[in-house]
């Protein structure tokens, strides 16, 4: 290397190690590698240059500049993780420090999440109908999903683009399936006790759906009555008492409509009375959808040993964000996941006042 190229690189050199800062990094770049730089005149000045002495002394330059890039690029790393180390020690938070002190837990301190009040209220009532809760995986056989309540391979609930299925296979050589209902603990419940039986099973389920109205992730709680002689009069008169006291609304206008389920025959979807107009629950001459309901298909109550000639049923499944939406005049399913403090507080209910059929729902 020609002396001309050892100064440059060695003032260069010098430069970089007293950069104190990337700004300072960014002016030694400009001031060596920029239109103007040193290297970059060098560079130009190469038409000047003898031609038997022109190729190498390009080879030198480039070279040059190969190594002044590196030595830019190996500061620029430690100029970077010193800022980083700089900027952590700043901003670090002791998290061992006591939180701050807070007034006893009101409504709007730290309240309760309106779909935990609504499974709340939803075990006060069929609670008080003599209902209890049952809980189970949240990750299930699609036999139980799926087999043992009739519904066929074909269906479309089945396919992959509805439904979340888990790599592998359960002991018996099940695909596993993260469950698209609560229905699976009824499928439990008859496998497991002798009837009679009367349960109500609300937790989380999964399906491949995201909007205003729908999420990947979602709640709902799902009924089951199995006994000797259960009528579609028992089912009715259960859903139609549990309506009016979850609402509020002791006249609330309640139709039961034919439907389809592979798990229930007859089915009837169940539509309750409101405006149209003004969203008002029981006012107006229109009708909304809110549940699925039907009398437990003989096929499923073989499936879980019963016989169907000895034992009738009836179940039931809705959606909570749903109905916690239409009680509380809620547009946008989207806010019960995204952690707004402003929305929580405004929907919030007092944990200091549980659910309870003797204040009312």
């Amino acid at each position: 290397m020609s002396d001309d190229l050892s100064t440059l690189r060695a003032e260069t050199e010098a430069a970089l190690a007293g950069a104190a800062d990337l700004r300072a990094l960014d002016a030694v770049r400009v001031a060596v590698l920029g239109k103007s730089g040193s290297l970059s005149g060098l560079l130009k000045g190469l038409g000047q240059v003898p031609a038997d002495q022109r190729k190498d002394r390009g080879a030198a330059l480039n070279r040059l500049k190969n190594e002044i890039e590196a030595l830019l690029e190996s500061r620029r790393a430690s100029l970077e993780e010193a800022a980083l180390d700089a900027r952590l020690k700043a901003e670090r938070i002791d998290v061992t420090l006591p939180p701050r002190p807070f007034a006893p837990a009101t409504a709007a301190e730290g309240g309760i999440h309106p779909i935990s009040r609504t499974i709340e209220e939803l075990t006060a009532i069929f609670g008080a109908m003599g209902f209890r809760v049952v809980e189970g995986p949240d990750i299930e056989s699609d036999w139980h999903n799926f087999g043992a309540l009739n519904i066929p391979d074909h269906h479309p609930a089945r396919q992959d683009h509805d439904t979340f299925y888990m790599p592998g296979t359960d002991a018996n050589g099940h695909r596993r399936v993260l469950r698209t209902q609560t229905s699976p603990l009824q499928i439990r419940t008859m496998l497991g006790e002798a009837p009679p039986i009367r349960i109500i099973a609300p937790g989380r389920t999964y399906r491949a759906d995201h909007d205003a109205t729908h999420s990947p992730m979602f709640h709902q709680v799902e009924g089951l009555v199995i006994d000797r002689g259960i009528t579609l009069g028992h089912l009715k008169g259960c859903l139609i008492d549990f309506l009016r006291s979850f609402f509020g609304i002791s006249d609330l206008p309640v139709r039961f409509r034919s439907s389809y389920f592979p798990f229930t025959e007859p089915s009837m979807e169940v539509d309750i009375g409101w405006n149209r107009k003004t969203g008002e629950l029981g006012g107006g001459g229109d009708w909304l959808e809110i549940l699925g309901s039907g009398m437990v298909h003989p096929k499923v109550l073989a499936n879980c040993g019963l016989d169907p000639r000895e034992w009738q049923g009836f179940a039931f499944g809705m959606g909570i964000e749903r109905i916690t939406m239409l009680k509380h005049g809620m547009p946008d399913l989207r806010p019960f996941y995204e952690s707004d403090l402003r929305w929580l507080k405004h929907y919030a209910a007092d944990p200091l006042s549980p659910a309870s059929l003797h204040e009312g729902i």
